[in-house]
């Protein structure tokens, strides 16, 4: 073989080793996710309740990546909910491109959310919100599949309770407080009461002050945890500001 000829076979196997070192470093493994190809993809649909597909570009960046993870990792709390992502290749084999067509998704779109419910695999409910928003995401699956997709330090029973709360009329709002009062009876663990405990305060203010609180208290809330604060305080007040989330939510939804 000439010079020339081996410098061309190692330039070959330099260029095969960068691009499988790339892709190495390039692949994300999301927590609360599953990749899902055209091979797999009707199996997987037709065995769970609620199927939450990304339809994206080969490694995928940036903020849409982050509020998806964010998504995917709430969806561990909901054992009816599969998170899964499909990225289609534009170049190659052009890999799950078929998928993409299937559902009439252009990379223009990407990334591009599908619900599937009920094992069906025809006419998902299409994601229209903002894909840099997690909460977006979240309410959408919420809203279209009806399970709970609960935030950090969020407590499924109480959500439903704040939802039955802000729909009650003011003369009834009263009787839905005295039933999460209840509900905190049945509570073991302290991280739990502690929860439930704000759930209660925020209604206990909401009965004194109006609606308003709410929107009032989450900008305190987020004005201290701008501060200078401990990790340990700021994790607390995460999560309080995650409750807090769900009467704002809860209240838009009235509107």
């Amino acid at each position: 073989m000439s010079t020339a000829g081996n410098m061309e076979s190692v330039l070959s196997l330099l260029l095969m080793v960068v691009i499988a070192v790339f892709h190495a470093v390039s692949a994300d493994i999301v927590l609360g996710s599953v990749s899902l190809n055209t091979g797999v993809f009707d199996k997987v649909v037709q065995k769970h309740k609620a199927v939450l597909v990304k339809f994206d570009e080969t490694y995928p960046y940036g903020k849409k990546q982050d509020a998806f993870k964010e998504v995917a990792k709430a969806s561990l709390q909901q054992a009816d909910l599969l998170v899964a992502e499909v990225q289609v290749a534009d170049y190659g084999d052009k890999d799950n491109a078929d998928l993409a067509e299937r559902y009439g998704i252009t990379k223009e779109k990407f990334p591009a959310y599908r619900l599937f419910l009920d094992g069906q695999t025809q006419a998902p409910a299409v994601f229209t919100g903002n894909a840099e928003s997690a909460d977006d995401v979240k309410n959408f699956v919420i809203r279209e599949s009806g399970l709970w997709l609960g935030r950090p330090g969020c407590l499924e029973q109480f959500d439903k309770l704040v939802k039955e709360f802000l729909k009650a009329g003011a003369d009834q709002r009263t009787a839905v407080l005295e039933k999460a009062e209840l509900a905190v009876q049945q509570l073991t663990q302290e991280s739990e009461k502690s929860a439930a405990d704000v759930y209660i305060k925020t209604m206990k203010k909401v009965l004194e002050k109006g609606d308003s609180f709410i929107e009032s208290e989450v900008l305190r809330v987020e004005k201290l945890r701008s501060g200078k604060v401990s990790d340990k305080k700021k994790e607390q007040l995460n999560d309080r500001l995650n409750i807090l989330t769900t009467f704002q939510v809860g209240v838009r939804d009235e509107l």
